[in-house]
């Protein structure tokens, strides 16, 4: 894991943090399932720039998909 994973894996969790907080507190299922996509697919995906795209798309998820 080299140095910019690992920066981005931090700021997706940092992120992902913030949408499972919000899906707990609205009772929101799709922040919630995104936010914790998002803290945990770091640690599977070594591939920096498929970490980027797919952190990218969780991170749009909640935005697009509204329930």
């Amino acid at each position: 894991m080299n140095t910019a994973s690992l920066l981005w894996a931090t700021l997706f969790g940092t992120v992902g943090v913030g949408y499972f907080v919000y899906g707990r507190k609205r009772n929101a299922v799709v922040p919630l399932v995104c936010g914790v996509a998002l803290m945990v697919y770091p640690y599977f995906v070594a591939n920096l720039i498929l970490l980027v795209v797919i952190g990218l798309v969780l991170m749009a998820v909640p935005y697009v998909v509204r329930l």
